[in-house]
């Protein structure tokens, strides 16, 4: 048995539950630690299981709650060389782990396999999180689907996806020129219809949840997020996550 839960997933913060009956880990700390244990507690989460963060990169929406997370639950916060370089000192979370991307960390009865991904940080990577042959994805912050992204995705149960753009809506949004570019490169995020194109083409044939996240909350809308994988909702449980609250708990037998 799995348990997931998106406790935030947005541009103003990250933070992604997956758990057992007796170990969790994070995925991102992108929101207080005052609001993740307040969200955990609303969905019934026990934060005494959590055994570790893992951090896919140093930007705000994915850090901010780290250090004080840690501090109260005295767990380690697994972070890359270059991402902990990023950060400034007083940021830096007391307890840390480092990894290179591509390494598989055990945290408690779970085995986390982490890989590089194309973002503008300065060491971003993607975690699949796996307990008795079922993996759940964490890959958001993508600017493209690169070999690693396809690859993981394959053997994954569940995963939460960015969908973070409609095209339309960011070329002609109020965002300046070069942002918008940014957005859109190879370095930046995953479009509505890059997502679509990347669990079409790369899903595996036991993928039964995908979470739409990590929604712009300038250059998406939810129900336009959601319509655009309306071919795939016959094949995959499609949720949508939040930047506002938890999604419920969702549970892997």
């Amino acid at each position: 048995m799995i348990e997931i839960c998106a406790l935030a997933s947005g541009s103003n913060g990250n933070c992604y539950y997956i758990g057992n009956q007796t170990d969790a880990v994070l995925i991102d700390a992108g929101i207080s630690a005052k609001q993740i244990l307040l969200r955990m507690e609303q969905r019934q989460l026990n934060p005494a299981k959590i055994r570790a963060l893992f951090i896919t990169h140093e930007h705000t929406d994915h850090f901010r709650g780290a250090r004080v997370l840690s501090k109260r639950l005295g767990i380690p916060v697994f972070l890359t060389q270059g991402t902990y370089l990023s950060v400034s000192a007083e940021e830096r979370p007391a307890y840390v782990l480092l990894f290179s991307p591509g390494e598989t960390i055990i945290a408690g009865e779970f085995s986390i396999h982490s890989f590089p991904k194309n973002h503008d940080a300065a060491e971003p990577c993607s975690f699949r999180i796996e307990y008795r042959q079922t993996s759940v994805g964490v890959f958001t912050d993508i600017g493209e689907a690169c070999e690693n992204v396809q690859t993981n995705l394959s053997h994954c149960r569940a995963v939460f996806i960015e969908s973070n753009y409609d095209e339309q809506m960011l070329w002609n949004g109020p965002y300046p020129y070069p942002l918008k570019q940014r957005v859109a490169s190879s370095f930046g995020h995953l479009s509505n219809d890059q997502s679509l194109e990347l669990v079409r083409q790369h899903a595996g044939d036991n993928l039964e949840y995908v979470f739409l996240s990590h929604l712009s909350k300038e250059n998406n809308t939810p129900a336009k997020a959601f319509q655009n994988f309306t071919e795939l909702r016959a094949r995959f449980n499609v949720h949508l996550t939040s930047r506002e609250e938890a999604t419920e708990v969702f549970v892997l037998r």
